[in-house]
């Protein structure tokens, strides 16, 4: 579609540290002090404080636009990542590491989101807006694919801050390049048309506590296989490990994007949580890095469908002028989840070791199954015929 190579190259590059960020902490942070436990409190807090701020980031850049708020904001993010690593760099006290952590997260904004969020725009209620987000979901599994390997041995192998230095220069780079591409930018909506949240809206609450627990499992899985990979004297294939993980979403991403799907969204997506939950049994298992490669691609085999089909419901329940800000509540559900994984996870692995942690994580993903279940109703959309009818939220 024309306009759209600009928006998809320079989203790509501004949200490739996503995936590079948490990891990078724990690395950088775990080998300053010898602790997962305040490894994982710090990312925790980056995630913690991205995930209180995205809905308001949100709904400021469907009143004033992308680009009005995009530049200051990853300005800010920039400099307090900057002055992390000056601080651990320094040996400044603990605390530093936590204050700019709060600014660091705080001023991150979800830039899938308003990737997705001019798919939207362009494509209004056309079928193809399903391949169009399944595309932007193999991207994202791209990107953690390549981010954890890129970080760890950039960290491990390189110089202990090269990774996050790296992550910096990717995020101020590609978002100002992103907020530059304004001919595809979806109009801002004047505060009067601004009512209510989408978090009020009970399939957007459902959503949100769905992707709580799953970001549980992410923030865990993340943390755990590096003290996993460093149990078994393999640190530096810490991010090949996750990189797998993150191989099996992309994997069946593109297969579910080539697919035309006639059974409704709210069923395709409790079906995708039953096998996400599933795929993680066989890590509680596994003893060895090389099976648990394996284990852990099959056990991402179902995040990109489950993801796809989120966003999806998202776009059809919530209201074309809040549609960022409903989004940004996704990213905001992940973003606890993720801390509050990285919190547990960094505890259980210090207290029980790793291979005995990842329970934590497979207890996450049953909960997000039972809350997916016992809500779907919540989930119905306005599908007449095909589950890709046009959508009312655009």
């Amino acid at each position: 579609m024309p306009g759209t190579k600009g928006f998809v190259i320079t989203g790509f590059i501004g949200r490739m540290p996503m995936s590079m960020l948490g990891i990078g902490i724990v690395l950088l942070i775990s080998a300053l002090t010898g602790s997962y436990a305040t490894a994982g409190a710090i990312s925790a807090t980056v995630a913690i404080a991205y995930a209180v701020a995205a809905p308001l980031s949100g709904r400021l850049v469907d009143r004033f636009g992308q680009a009005r708020v995009l530049v200051p904001f990853v300005l800010l993010h920039g400099a307090a990542l900057a002055a992390m690593i000056l601080c651990a760099a320094s040996g400044a006290p603990i605390w530093t590491l936590f204050v700019s952590g709060v600014v660091v997260g705080g001023a991150a904004t979800s830039l899938g989101s308003m990737v997705r969020a001019r798919w939207s725009h362009i494509l209004g209620s056309s079928a193809k807006l399903h391949t169009a987000f399944s595309f932007e979901s193999v991207a994202d599994e791209v990107i953690f694919v390549a981010g954890p390997a890129l970080v760890t041995g950039l960290t491990t192998l390189v110089n202990l801050y090269a990774g996050l230095i790296l992550a910096l220069v990717f995020t101020v780079a590609g978002t100002v390049a992103f907020a530059l591409q304004r001919k595809t930018e979806p109009p801002a909506r004047p505060a009067m048309e601004q009512s209510g949240s989408p978090i009020m809206i009970p399939g957007v609450a459902l959503l949100s506590c769905v992707f709580l627990a799953m970001g549980a499992v992410f923030g865990s899985v993340d943390l755990i296989t590096v003290a996993f990979a460093e149990d078994h004297g393999v640190k530096a294939a810490a991010g090949l490990l996750l990189g797998s993980f993150a191989s099996g979403s992309m994997v069946s991403g593109l297969w579910y994007g080539f697919r035309q799907w006639t059974i409704s969204l709210r069923h395709r997506f409790v079906r995708g949580l039953t096998v996400f939950a599933a795929g993680l049994t066989p890590i509680l298992l596994v003893a060895d890095t090389k099976i648990m490669a394996v284990a852990l691609f099959f056990a991402g085999l179902a995040i990109s469908p489950t993801i796809i089909t989120g966003y999806a419901l998202i776009e059809r329940l919530v209201p074309g002028h809040l549609l960022t800000e409903g989004m940004s509540w996704i990213s905001t559900a992940v973003g606890f989840g993720v801390a509050i994984g990285a919190w547990a996870g960094g505890r259980l692995t210090d207290s029980f070791g790793a291979s005995n942690a990842y329970g934590f994580s497979f207890v996450c993903a049953l909960l997000a199954v039972a809350i997916g279940v016992g809500g779907n109703t919540w989930l119905r959309t306005p599908e007449i015929g095909s589950s890709e009818a046009p959508s009312t939220a655009t």
